[in-house]
């Protein structure tokens, strides 16, 4: 799928069950790629019990943790295993979605999915930030250098487990954004509650998009022009011991909720070393202050082990795991 081929035939003859189910032929590979990643109850079950005999193998900082102001909803939470696809078609990457979990019938099914879509900066022609839902960019202090991704995204010998080694830690969160109350506010509230400004990207102490924000600057009046309960503040690297994740962000809309106000929001996807040193204290101080909280709803959660890919095609992804 990844190469634009099609699973098995497609238009086979009339009294055959068709393998491919042919939605995407024609349409070129579109940058395809599929990521695989292993939950923590496919190690053990809820109840504790070793269901493959991996249970020894579960990487330790692999587990779900819940936060202050979670409202999940259980329908969309964990899962053994997760399939991330993402191509410039939509139509392309629902295809390799509808073809794995086809394949996948008897042994697997499908616990729940979501669809999103986002500019990728580091592809796009403009070479500027993304968006989300509020209107403000999202990822200006991505990981972008080789060397940070060895530093805060792949999994090296030291970490463990080996089978981890190259791979990366996946934290899954669906934030449901209320679209209509944020539309009600200021640009100044707006941008007290990013610490950035919304048309560059810029922090509120000054610069452009990619200067550093400087906490301790003040206005006029002496208070910070950063207000400390800002995304910005508590997100920031260097409030967070120097830590930093690779987000891949995803906005979705999905209609109305029933009072008619819009059902969207942000599919965040975060990959990291290490689920302990890395999300799980930013997202404490994110849940416990920040004021984008009077505006969102956690209401998805999930965590995975992304094996690293492939050596060669005659093994398969996570092989490692399961020698």
């Amino acid at each position: 799928m990844m190469q634009g081929a099609t699973v098995g035939t497609a238009f086979p003859d009339l009294s055959a069950v068709p393998v491919d189910t042919g939605e995407a032929v024609d349409l070129p590979a579109s940058g395809l790629t599929i990521t695989f990643g292993f939950g923590p109850t496919l190690f053990r079950n809820a109840r504790g019990v070793d269901r493959f005999g991996i249970a020894s193998r579960q990487p330790a900082s692999l587990r779900l943790s819940t936060f202050p102001n979670d409202q999940l909803d259980p329908r969309i939470v964990g899962g053994d295993l997760c399939v991330q696809a993402c191509s410039d078609d939509i139509q392309v990457a629902e295809h390799a979605v509808r073809m794995l979990a086809r394949l996948a019938q008897g042994v697997a099914r499908v616990a729940w999915a979501q669809t999103g879509f986002a500019k990728n900066s580091a592809l796009a022609s403009d070479g500027q930030t993304p968006r989300n839902l509020f209107g403000f960019k999202d990822g200006t202090a991505n990981v972008r250098r080789p060397e940070d991704f060895d530093a805060f995204v792949w999994v090296n010998r030291n970490d463990g487990p080996d089978w981890m080694v190259g791979g990366s830690y996946l934290a899954v969160r669906k934030i449901d954004m209320l679209l209509e109350d944020w539309d009600d506010e200021t640009l100044s509230e707006q941008q007290k509650v990013f610490g950035r400004a919304k048309s560059s990207g810029a922090p509120l102490s000054g610069g452009d998009e990619r200067t550093p924000a400087d906490f301790r600057a003040k206005g006029a009046d002496g208070q910070p022009l950063i207000d400390p309960h800002s995304h910005v503040a508590l997100a920031a690297p260097r409030t967070n011991s120097g830590q930093r994740i690779l987000r891949r962000g995803y906005n979705f809309l999905e209609g109305v909720n029933a009072d008619g106000t819009a059902k969207a929001g942000l599919f965040f996807l975060a990959y990291m070393r290490n689920l302990d040193t890395q999300f799980v204290p930013l997202q404490t101080r994110l849940s416990q202050s920040d004021l984008m909280n009077e505006y969102v709803r956690y209401v998805g959660s999930a965590v995975f082990a992304v094996p690293p890919g492939s050596p060669s095609a005659r093994e398969h992804v996570g092989q490692g795991l399961f020698r």
